[in-house]
């Protein structure tokens, strides 16, 4: 059964400020100035990273807690990282998570490979398909 998760963006005509609606939440979108926004809001890249680390966290929690596994906080840092190489700029995400409490080796790496299960994360990694019209 398909999932339908709708999100609305709307660009205003004060340069990059977009408003979103998504369910019955609003947020904003923008650039920063030196980009030619107005820094209301956090650019679409960081709200990606937001997703991606949001997602982590959530889906580490869920897994911890059904093992029993006492964590604590859990806080995952993001960055985008780009590099020159001979085929152009490489762009990647560096993810770097951390645990209140003291984990074991086995849980570290258990953990480390449910991060990588997480919804976002694989849709990030893998190729979506984005079916796009112009209405």
């Amino acid at each position: 059964m398909a999932k339908n998760k709708n999100v609305s963006v709307v660009l205003s005509d004060k340069n990059y400020l977009a408003e979103v609606k998504a369910r019955n939440h609003f947020l904003v979108i923008d650039e920063p100035v030196a980009s030619g926004g107005d820094d209301n809001g956090p650019t679409p890249v960081e709200y990606l990273l937001t997703a991606v680390g949001g997602c982590v966290s959530i889906t580490l929690r869920m897994y911890a807690e059904r093992k029993g596994w006492d964590v604590g906080k859990i806080t995952v840092n993001l960055s985008q990282k780009e590099e020159l190489t001979p085929n152009g700029i490489k762009k990647s995400l560096v993810e770097e998570i951390s645990f209140e409490n003291e984990i074991t080796e086995e849980q570290k790496t258990k953990l480390l490979t449910i991060a990588g299960k997480c919804p976002v994360a694989k849709m990030v990694k893998g190729e979506t398909e984005i079916a796009t019209s112009i209405q």
